[in-house]
């Protein structure tokens, strides 16, 4: 796979902060022998906290950020000094980012919209200090709370792209082509498969200055949902997609059997893509003539009425991308698709009960591996900074006695 600034996969070691121990400390100076307890509270751990960020459209800025570590809580003080909170960190991710537990597949969060925020680990709580504690009956307790431990997971980021319009094709079957055409985008384009390496988007333009958003990724094949080919490591850039658009190329042998083909390796990968909006478009017209164009049309009535298989009726538009034949009765149907009651219906639903299936840890790996993100991240161990700590604790502590 070429290095390229798409990176839609990030494994990441984030910690929270630990929270900070509360001081035991007596006031005990020249004017106030009975001073009593006054030991402060300790500070609050920093959390990790997920934000979207509408500037970013790829994970490429934390493709090398191997640990993400929130600030500690500080220990509290004497005088009733309260210890200093730890600072949070925030993770800036592009809008449709989805978190996952590196170890156990398991779904943790997801990011849809700018200006969210997530608390993916909370920090430790500080610990109260002996002043706390004191009472009628224990006027000098000799005890504080220790803060609370940090919490600490592995997390997957994966990206998946929000986009109106969706396609779905096999190699070659010229959603490039109709992606640079309709739009400014210039996706890569060439006659051998899998020329297309990356997902790309497109802004479509339509009348009265109104638009919608094309997703292009790359083709798909038989056992795609099995691993084969680009179209596992991609597929899941189409599930955010209202609309989907099945590209099947005019000199096909069977257009019905390509489309069942595409229609299953959804299925296989998630049944839910079933029950999107699909519109199917045949390509490269321009090898065609019109009765050629009309027979296959009727061809794919009939089917649509004999297969119930196929479900609905789904709109057929005939287009070539490179003569821009049927290219405007496409976007009308897509707009019109866009914008059906159904459809509106059925977005607005998935966006208030959207379920994320968990990691299936059995091709996990290999699409860690794909990532360049299967290597082992190095844990920090802070056994040796706790030590330290205690030690300067005691120092303090033994100063404190002294005075």
């Amino acid at each position: 796979m070429p290095e390229s600034n798409f990176v839609d996969y990030v494994k990441i070691l984030c910690r929270s902060g630990k929270g900070g121990r509360g001081s035991m400390h007596l006031k005990h100076v020249k004017y106030n022998p009975n001073g009593g307890p006054d030991g402060g509270d300790g500070g609050k751990g920093g959390s990790v906290i997920l934000r979207g960020n509408h500037n970013y459209w790829t994970l490429l800025h934390l493709k090398y950020e191997r640990h993400i570590f929130a600030e500690h809580g500080g220990n509290g003080g004497k005088d009733k000094c309260h210890g200093t909170d730890g600072k949070d960190v925030y993770i800036d991710v592009p809008c449709g980012t989805v978190v996952y537990n590196a170890e156990t597949g398991k779904y943790v969060c997801d990011v849809t919209y700018d200006g969210q925020e997530i608390v993916l680990l909370k920090g430790g709580r500080g610990g109260l200090g002996n002043f706390q504690f004191r009472s009628a009956t224990n006027q000098a307790p000799r005890y504080a709370q220790p803060g609370e431990p940090m919490q600490e997971m592995t997390v997957i980021l994966e990206l998946k792209l929000l986009a109106d319009v969706g396609l779905v094709g096999f190699p070659n079957a010229g959603k490039s082509t109709l992606v640079s055409t309709l739009s400014n985008a210039k996706p890569k384009i060439a006659n051998y498969p899998f020329t297309t390496m990356e997902p790309s988007l497109g802004i479509v333009g339509y009348r009265d200055n109104k638009s919608f958003v094309m997703a292009d990724i790359p083709g798909i094949i038989e056992g795609a949902s099995e691993g084969r080919g680009l179209g596992l490591r991609f597929l899941r850039h189409i599930e955010r997609n209202s609309l989907l658009l099945f590209m099947v190329p005019g000199d096909t042998d069977d257009i019905k059997r390509e489309y069942e083909i595409l229609l299953n390796e959804l299925r296989q990968f998630n049944p839910e893509l079933i029950d999107k909006h699909r519109v199917l478009a045949v390509t490269k017209c321009d090898l065609l003539d019109e009765e050629l164009i009309g027979m296959l049309r009727k061809e794919i009535e009939t089917a649509w009425e004999n297969q119930v298989a196929l479900g609905e009726q789904v709109p057929v538009v005939f287009i070539s991308a490179a003569t821009g034949y049927g290219l405007e009765e496409l976007k009308d149907v897509l707009w019109r698709e866009l914008n059906a009651e159904s459809n509106k219906l059925q977005t607005l639903l998935a966006e208030d009960s959207l379920v994320h299936r968990d990691k299936d840890m059995t091709q996990f790996a290999a699409e860690l591996a794909d990532e360049g993100e299967d290597e082992d991240i190095e844990y920090v161990d802070v056994e040796d900074f706790d030590d330290l700590e205690d030690f300067e604790y005691e120092d303090d502590e033994e100063e404190d006695r002294k005075q």
